[in-house]
């Protein structure tokens, strides 16, 4: 588990070497929040680069001082239109390439289709195909945040950093939640278990299982458990076939695994979009004695009637990163918080582009973290 503070890293930023540009490369003006609070702990005027639409819609890139010989690096944070994001960032990587940028290196804190890093029937793993297109358009590094999984990284043939947020949110539990010490760590699913045990034990609490899922669950269409089809008399339907017929997984009904009862309730994630899932989980919590209930995670998407709906569940707060813009979201719904994590982000651009080592913001963390 990463427990590096905030404060730990303040200290030991200092004024970067010359030679570094920073780009933006959204043309939507509400994205460019973390740009500019990375530039102000960089102590660095933001690149001069033009980022627009066409009335055709196609996106033209316009920078407008030389990058020749220098460290460049991109900015990108994914706005509803996320198509548009990838073309943006694609392109202004090409216009560095081109213009003979000596490294050209994204910070894309959420990682666009990193929930398409899996075959699904007759799909495609979008998240490689994204991988290559970058690499392909001149990226010589990435530096992300909390992948969805960790593998996405072998998707890339250039170095990634995959930071965590972990600290940043720990430390809002212990400065935010007077009694937190009562409090669970609640794990969505039997696999995310592990990977969320480490939160428990730097804040010294239990933890939690959600075992099972809902009757009504999307992942019925996506995960293969209808495939093939179920059939009581196999040779009607494969007369000539003698392989055996498989039997789609049963839904198992939402339990907890570990006591809640009398506790505060943090469902630990790394992106919430979709809140279906943690609705059911606070309901189930809720029915089990948690008498609050904190949803924490990386990535706050919060698309379609998410605050709407957050704001009428059961759920008390909903804490999140500045990783992808959501202030309308937070005006429709009051339980959202915000946490800045542009300190860790500004220190790794420093690192990289100073020749320091990136060790320093992965101490303690674990194979599972």
């Amino acid at each position: 588990m990463f427990c590096v503070t905030s404060s730990e890293i303040g200290a030991i930023m200092n004024i970067t070497k010359g030679g570094l540009v920073l780009f933006s490369a959204n043309s939507n003006s509400s994205c460019m929040e973390l740009s500019k609070r990375i530039a102000e702990r960089l102590g660095v005027e933001m690149g001069k680069v033009q980022v627009y639409q066409e009335p055709n819609r196609e996106t033209r890139v316009q920078i407008q001082e030389s990058v020749r010989g220098k460290d460049v690096f991109i900015i990108q944070t994914v706005s509803k239109d996320v198509n548009t994001t990838i073309m943006e960032l694609l392109i202004m990587v090409y216009a560095c390439k081109t213009s003979c940028a000596k490294s050209i290196i994204g910070v894309i804190p959420y990682f666009p289709y990193s929930k398409q890093c899996k075959m699904r029937k007759r799909g495609s793993i979008v998240s490689k195909l994204l991988a290559s297109m970058m690499c392909k358009a001149g990226l010589t590094h990435l530096i992300t945040m909390d992948l969805h999984q960790k593998e996405i990284q072998g998707f890339f043939n250039i170095p990634v950093d995959n930071l965590r947020a972990s600290p940043f949110l720990l430390q809002y539990i212990q400065e935010e939640i007077p009694d937190y010490r009562n409090a669970v760590i609640v794990a969505k699913s039997p696999a995310s278990a592990k990977r969320h045990l480490g939160c428990s034990q730097l804040l010294l609490v239990g933890i939690a299982v959600i075992h099972g899922e809902a009757q009504d669950a999307e992942s019925d269409m996506v995960d293969g458990r209808h495939s093939p089809p179920t059939a009581k008399n196999v040779a009607a339907i494969h007369p000539s076939l003698e392989i055996p017929m498989l039997i789609p997984k049963e839904k198992p009904p939402i339990t907890v695994v570990g006591d809640v009862g009398g506790r505060i309730a943090i469902i630990v994630d790394d992106i919430i979009d979709d809140v279906d899932s943690f609705l059911a989980a606070a309901e189930t919590l809720k029915e089990r004695g948690a008498y609050k209930i904190f949803v924490m995670a990386t990535h706050g998407l919060l698309s379609s009637d998410a605050p709407r709906l957050i704001e009428e569940s059961a759920i008390d707060e909903v804490v999140v990163t500045n990783t992808i813009p959501h202030e309308i979201q937070k005006l429709q719904c009051p339980k959202i918080k915000t946490v800045d994590i542009s300190m860790i982000l500004s220190e790794a651009i420093r690192r990289i582009h100073n020749g320091e080592s990136m060790s320093y913001l992965f101490r303690n963390i674990g194979l599972d973290d």
